[in-house]
């Protein structure tokens, strides 16, 4: 066996993409994760971490390019903390999402010595522009790009930055010159908010000492609806604050397309787009979007699908799983502002949703009367601290026939397996964004439910990132 300590170097041959988007490799059948690589290509690494039973590097030499490398079409490609599976041909990332799926649900589930079935990635319908919100972060500790570096004479300001975060880097920001994730329009206004606020004099909120005033800047498109919203995140600064209402007069003279802006300041110390309070400076303060025959009202705080294409897709699969005769009372656990619930309404008896966070569930009754949709009702709370209250009351309809569970990427509490447990209903569709907590928490249901059908959903082109439908019917 070669060397393969920390800081070593030796080249090796990239054989496969592990889930979470790292590549790997074996020397002498022990082996190495690689930071970015792509299957097929002989590369030079250094050891960055070593372990008993594998080693983590990073490339520093490409030796021989893979047959499938496609050239990234982004300049910010390596720097940025995105877009990762740039140079993965597309049909490619969809495989390998499939295969992901496929490995944790048999690893981690243990469904069985059979070959699970999975069905092909859905593909999203559309590769670039397809997000509907984007944070960007305003730092004062600029990344220089290497074009900057190389051109020696020029002056570049290193304490103010508006852009997107570096890669692996929590509090070095590059100023974003293009992007194609969410649209041309939305790359002009960052441009603009970066040389107004540079040009002012406002200071860009620091990480370490918690000075500064400037911290997110947020932008919200209805892609069926063209609608704009710009949402400034600051600190409290009574002086600067002044200067907001200049800066979204300026943007609104600039950008004809904005619908609404809005102002929230923040006073938490943790780097969160979230603030303590807001004031709407112009428009309703909210954005419409539609998906199928629905509007969706999303306001500055609200959660919602990132690619609402993409998420159309994924519904349409959650209804048809769920065989849907018109007489079933649904479960939506972790329903959010309820487009799920509102999405399926139409073909089910009652919808019972179930949210911990009270601003969502709000929204969720928003959307609800928006549609004309009464045979939805929400509860504020945890399902494993609401259940026995809930099925203990008529108001939601007894016990479910359904139940469609999205949980966050920790996954499920196990509390709430347990009471899915109990509950036993004859059918569960499990939405996640993340196959290896989905793999455990389904691990859980095997005694009781057994796998029917299994789609993997991209619902974020180039990165590593999958979305997965399965649907459990009891045994």
């Amino acid at each position: 066996m070669q060397a393969i300590r920390k800081g070593a170097e030796l080249p090796v041959l990239v054989e496969k993409l592990a889930f979470g988007g790292k590549a790997v490799a074996h020397v002498d059948g022990f082996v190495i994760f690689i930071d970015h690589a792509l299957p097929g290509q002989l590369v030079k690494v250094r050891i960055t971490r070593k372990k008993r039973q594998y080693a983590e590097a990073r490339v520093i030499e490409t030796i021989g390019q893979s047959p499938i490398y496609a050239e990234p079409f982004c300049p910010h490609f390596g720097v940025c903390g995105g877009c990762r599976w740039q140079d993965l041909p597309y049909g490619e990332q969809l495989v390998w999402k499939r295969l992901h799926v496929r490995e944790c649900l048999t690893h981690l589930a243990r469904v069985g010595r059979e070959p699970l079935e999975v069905g092909e990635t859905v593909a999203a319908p559309q590769t670039t522009y397809y997000r509907n919100k984007m944070e960007y972060s305003f730092s004062n500790r600029r990344w220089l790009l290497p074009e900057e570096i190389a051109a020696k004479e020029a002056e570049y300001r290193k304490d103010f930055a508006l852009g997107l975060h570096v890669r692996a880097s929590f509090d070095k920001v590059f100023n974003l010159e293009q992007c194609l994730l969410q649209s041309p329009q939305s790359v002009e206004i960052v441009r603009e908010v970066r040389n107004w606020c540079s040009e002012t004099g406002l200071t860009p909120y620091n990480t370490r000492d918690h000075q500064g005033f400037l911290r997110f800047l947020v932008i919200r498109e209805g892609k069926r609806t063209n609608q704009t919203l710009v949402h400034l995140l600051t600190a409290a600064h009574r002086e600067q604050e002044k200067r907001i209402d200049d800066l979204f007069h300026h943007l609104a003279s600039c950008f004809p397309g904005i619908t609404t802006m809005v102002h929230s300041v923040s006073q938490k110390k943790a780097q969160v787009a979230v603030g303590d309070w807001s004031r709407i400076l112009t428009g309703p303060g909210f954005i419409e979007e539609r998906m199928g025959d629905l509007r969706f009202q999303i306001s500055a705080h609200s959660f919602f699908q990132t690619n609402p294409l993409a998420a159309e897709k994924l519904y349409e699969a959650v209804e048809r799983l769920g065989s849907f005769t018109g007489r079933e009372t649904v479960w939506d656990l972790y329903c959010g502002t309820g487009s799920i619930a509102l999405f399926i309404a139409s073909k089910v008896h009652r919808v019972v949703g179930f949210e911990v966070v009270q601003e969502a569930v709000e929204d969720a009754y928003v959307n609800c009367r928006l549609n004309n949709v009464d045979n939805c009702s929400f509860r504020v709370g945890d399902l494993k601290d609401v259940i026995r209250e809930v099925l203990g009351s008529s108001q939601y309809g007894g016990i479910p026939d359904v139940v469609i569970t999205d949980p966050p990427r920790a996954g499920m509490h196990p509390k709430v397996i347990r009471a899915l447990q109990e509950v036993a209903p004859q059918r569960i569709i499990a939405v996640s964004c993340n196959p290896s907590t989905l793999a455990r928490d389904i691990g859980l249901l095997l005694d009781q439910y057994v796998i029917k059908d299994v789609q993997p959903f991209d619902l974020f082109p180039h990165t590593p990132h999958i979305e997965c439908v399965v649907n459990l019917e009891k045994k």
